[in-house]
């Protein structure tokens, strides 16, 4: 496993007050109402998500990145594992005209509300159990959403991944270096079910089986 970074410049974008996150509303509450990945925690408060999750083509510099680092040309294949209203796979059929990109996420809402232009490419569909046939890809990525899973369907998932693909693979998730950022990470979200370090991490992509590249966001 690679670490590769795509994410930092959109992550970093964002200014985060954890403090509030956890004073503003008790965190059991917003936290309940986030993992149903509904209204809420797309367009609903900011203390129960995204705040309003609409596209502003702050993804496509990724994307970008992504085709130049994989040499994904027309006519490839790219599955987003968790992919939202589907932003990311717009933005790559922007950069590179004709890819087929196909997205899944087990959010109902993400997918009724993604992306006109993407929204018959993606589908209501649990990551532990992918409906694809085996080396369907040439690149799979997984953005913001593995960390989500509780460990034994993280562990289906990545086997999942790694099946479907038959080339590039790239996965983020949100990881803890020190005692300052685990208690950010904690702050901040409300969805998360897998708490890692970086080390911790690798060891869960090699037992795993996974053979692509991966990277970390942390709660700085």
């Amino acid at each position: 496993m690679s670490e590769v970074d795509f994410i930092s410049l959109v992550h970093k974008s964002t200014k985060r007050d954890y403090i509030a996150r956890v004073l503003e509303r008790p965190k059991e509450e917003v936290a309940e109402l986030a993992k149903k990945f509904a209204y809420d925690y797309w367009d609903g408060d900011r203390t129960t998500g995204y705040g309003g999750y609409n596209y502003d083509g702050r993804w496509e510099k990724v994307a970008r990145a992504m085709v130049e680092h994989y040499g994904i040309k027309p006519g490839d294949k790219i599955l987003d594992v968790g992919c939202g209203k589907g932003f990311l796979l717009f933005d790559f059929t922007k950069v590179v005209p004709g890819v087929e990109v196909t997205g899944i996420d087990i959010s109902e809402y993400a997918i009724e509300h993604g992306k006109e232009e993407v929204r018959d490419r993606m589908q209501v569909c649990d990551a532990a159990e992918l409906p694809f046939e085996d080396n369907s890809f040439d690149l799979v990525i997984s953005i913001n959403a593995l960390h989500n899973l509780y460990v034994q369907d993280f562990y289906k998932a990545m086997k999942e991944i790694e099946r479907v693909g038959k080339g590039a693979k790239y996965i983020c998730v949100e990881a803890y270096r020190n005692e300052a950022e685990k208690v950010n990470l904690m702050y901040w979200q409300l969805t998360c079910e897998m708490f890692c370090t970086p080390a911790e991490w690798d060891w869960w992509f090699k037992h795993t089986g996974y053979t692509g590249d991966a990277s970390f966001i942390y709660f700085e």
